[in-house]
C-alpha cells in the first residue's frame, strides 16, 4: 500500500500553494487525519479522512491516492473525494456569512473627516442633551 507524508499530499492534493505553508498550517493545528493532530511526517494512505481549515472553511476528505508531482487540479482532484456532510456544511456556512455579513466590513473609514466632525457636532446641538428621539412629556 502506497503512503505519502501529509505535507507532501496536501501540497500535492492543492490544498496548499507550498509545502513550507502546508508544514506551517499543520503545526497550527489546522489538519487532522482520522480526527487526531498531526505532525507533517505524518503519513497518510488511501481511505484516510482528512480534515483541513482554510479560514473559516473546514473541509473534510477521504484519501483516494497520492502523487509525487503537483499536476493540474483535475488531476490533483482525482486524489481526495470531499465527504457529502462537509459539502452541505460547507455551502451553509457560505450562505449564513452572504446573509449575515460581518458588521465590521461595513466600515468604511475609521475617523470622521473634518467636515463629517462638523456634521456630527451639528446633528448633537440640534438633539441637545436628549437620550432618543422620543418627545419629553
Amino acid at each position: 500500500m502506497e503512503k505519502q507524508r501529509i505535507d507532501k499530499w496536501l501540497w500535492a492534493a492543492r490544498f496548499f500553494k507550498t509545502r513550507s505553508l502546508a508544514v506551517e498550517e499543520i503545526s497550527r493545528g489546522r489538519v487532522q487525519v482520522n480526527g487526531q493532530d498531526v505532525k507533517p511526517a505524518r503519513e497518510v494512505k488511501a481511505g484516510d479522512s482528512i480534515a483541513v481549515r482554510q479560514g473559516v472553511v473546514t473541509r473534510t476528505v477521504l484519501v483516494k491516492g497520492v502523487s509525487n508531482m503537483r499536476g493540474p487540479a483535475p488531476v490533483a482532484q482525482a486524489l481526495y473525494e470531499e465527504t457529502p456532510q462537509s459539502v452541505m456544511e460547507r455551502e451553509t456556512n457560505a450562505l449564513q456569512r452572504k446573509l449575515a455579513p460581518e458588521p465590521a466590513l461595513s466600515i468604511e473609514h475609521g475617523r470622521p473627516t473634518k467636515r463629517g466632525r462638523r456634521e456630527l457636532d451639528d446633528a448633537q446641538g440640534r438633539w441637545g442633551d436628549r437620550w432618543s428621539a422620543s418627545v419629553d412629556e
